[in-house]
């Protein structure tokens, strides 16, 4: 099995250094073939911008083999060429935007198959804002003021991305509708990476992650360690 690197959010303004520069370290190195998914971006046309910007930041950051793939419903998430890209890969990213359009357009294709093959040998996969709340069993759907099923990656977990701002006012109202579930508040600039051994996670980046679980809340900040 591989890892998982959720972030909340402001993927690209320079500060997610830490935990990315993490992910290429996890993924093999800078050589390693890195697949940018943009689908969450797609909703308002925005994935073009959006995966460029990616493929810009990883690159920066030394790695040599980033692409943003033409990866924007369900019908490119059917295209045989775009599967067999994404289960080569060993980063594979998904970037921000609108959550409920993401899960709809990675559902039960041959892409979203092939990454959970990826992940099975070893693969990191990542995701900012959006891209981090559809990997767990519920997302918050900001759009359509309501819950909704996620991909399941991460069972008995809801994230909720840029937490200092919105995130925040999100747990108060989710908290009586998941009992039982763990609500994981994520600081934009931060990003949390199940690195640690033994299914420990290490938090990376200037903000901090914040726990809702039976009744308490827990915080944890730049090198801390957590379990989920």
């Amino acid at each position: 099995m591989g890892y998982l690197l959720l972030e909340g959010g402001a993927e690209f303004g320079g500060e997610m250094a830490l935990p990315d520069r993490r992910a290429i370290q996890l993924a093999g190195g800078v050589a390693a073939p890195v697949s940018i998914i943009p689908t969450a971006a797609a909703a308002d046309n925005n994935h073009q911008r959006a995966g460029q910007n990616a493929v810009r930041w990883f690159r920066s950051l030394g790695a040599t083999r980033v692409t943003s793939l033409p990866l924007i419903d369900r019908a490119s998430a059917s295209r045989a060429e775009i599967a067999e890209e994404l289960q080569k890969s060993r980063l594979v990213y998904m970037l921000g935007g609108f959550p409920s359009y993401l899960a709809q357009g990675l559902r039960d294709t041959p892409a979203w198959q092939a990454i959970l093959l990826a992940y099975a040998d070893g693969a990191v996969v990542a995701g900012s804002s959006a891209g981090a709340m559809v990997l767990c069993e519920y997302f918050y759907d900001p759009y359509a003021g309501m819950l909704k099923a996620g991909l399941n990656v991460l069972p008995g977990c809801c994230v909720l991305p840029h937490h200092e701002h919105a995130g925040k006012d999100w747990a108060e109202r989710l908290l009586p509708e998941l009992p039982g579930v763990t609500l994981i508040g994520i600081d934009e600039r931060t990003g949390m990476i199940d690195d640690a051994g033994d299914g420990a996670w290490v938090v990376y980046g200037k903000g901090a992650v914040t726990l809702y679980r039976q009744g308490q809340v827990e915080h944890y900040t730049q090198g801390s360690t957590l379990r989920l």
